[in-house]
């Protein structure tokens, strides 16, 4: 699924760069594309507006900012989110240590029972905190999941299938990826049944370069089994700011690092 397509922690893929001139391999595509999604700077923040709109139209707004921070290079992250508004969820948090080739850790801490809640890694395909996007999306799917094979290609894309190695507990059965050939930003993603019905997309609307890096700004989920949808809106996007490692932690969770969520 579309690793980062969240123009950085939220909303797919992959440390390789391929010889100029030379036709990459599947395996330079996957690690590239998840490279510049997910592993922009050493670390990087955003403030995020997600648009939640129901099957009727109705919609609800969220704000939060989310901060990334590299372990290490193309290796271990860890990613906090805190929410400001509106006043029903103000104040929670999400926090997420990023394991590749292995399950992630992700705990949620809820202000109004003054919990906090450990999300079991079968539950990574849930709801993203009642939208359309999922706990996976946030941090992205690891590439060791799925065996992905080439599956077109033009003068703008690479078209990627992705098959899960274990599909347990998955709602999809595969789905494909549109790779940008200039920049290796994912642009878009489709999942399918194992019926091969296209239950859901994940769709970059906006991208821009910030501080050298390609960054999606806006993208948009569909849920195409319930007709709901979610948009994502990034602003205020940095790399390098001097995150630290202690600050991911879960003491945290119930009293955020003001310096860095204001």
């Amino acid at each position: 699924m579309l690793k980062k397509i969240t123009g950085f922690g939220l909303a797919v893929l992959l440390a390789g760069v391929p010889l100029a001139g030379a036709e990459p391999t599947v395996d330079e595509i996957i690690t590239k594309a998840n490279s510049v999604a997910y592993y922009a700077g050493d670390d990087g923040l955003a403030d995020v507006t997600m648009t939640i709109t129901d099957a009727q139209g109705r919609e609800r707004v969220r704000e939060f900012r989310i901060l990334r921070y590299d372990v290490a290079d193309q290796g271990e992250q860890k990613f906090f989110v805190y929410f400001h508004k509106p006043a029903d969820v103000a104040k929670m948090t999400y926090m997420v240590w990023k394991h590749p080739g292995a399950d992630d850790d992700r705990w949620l801490y809820l202000p109004a029972l003054d919990l906090v809640k450990r999300i079991a890694a079968s539950d990574k395909r849930s709801s993203f905190v009642g939208s359309h996007f999922v706990y996976e999306d946030v941090s992205g799917r690891n590439i060791d999941d799925d065996v992905h094979t080439l599956e077109a290609t033009d003068d703008t894309y690479y078209k990627m299938k992705n098959i899960p190695k274990d599909p347990k507990g998955l709602e999809f059965a595969y789905y494909f990826i549109w790779i940008d050939k200039t920049t290796f930003l994912p642009m878009k993603a489709e999942y399918y049944d194992e019926r091969g019905e296209m239950i859901r997309t994940i769709t970059a609307l906006e991208t821009a370069e910030v501080q050298g890096h390609p960054t999606v700004l806006k993208s948009e989920v569909k849920d195409l089994q319930r007709n709901g949808r979610t948009l994502m809106e990034f602003s205020g996007v940095r790399y390098d700011v001097g995150l630290k490692d202690d600050i991911f932690a879960e003491r945290y969770l119930r009293r955020a690092p003001v310096q860095w969520i204001r």
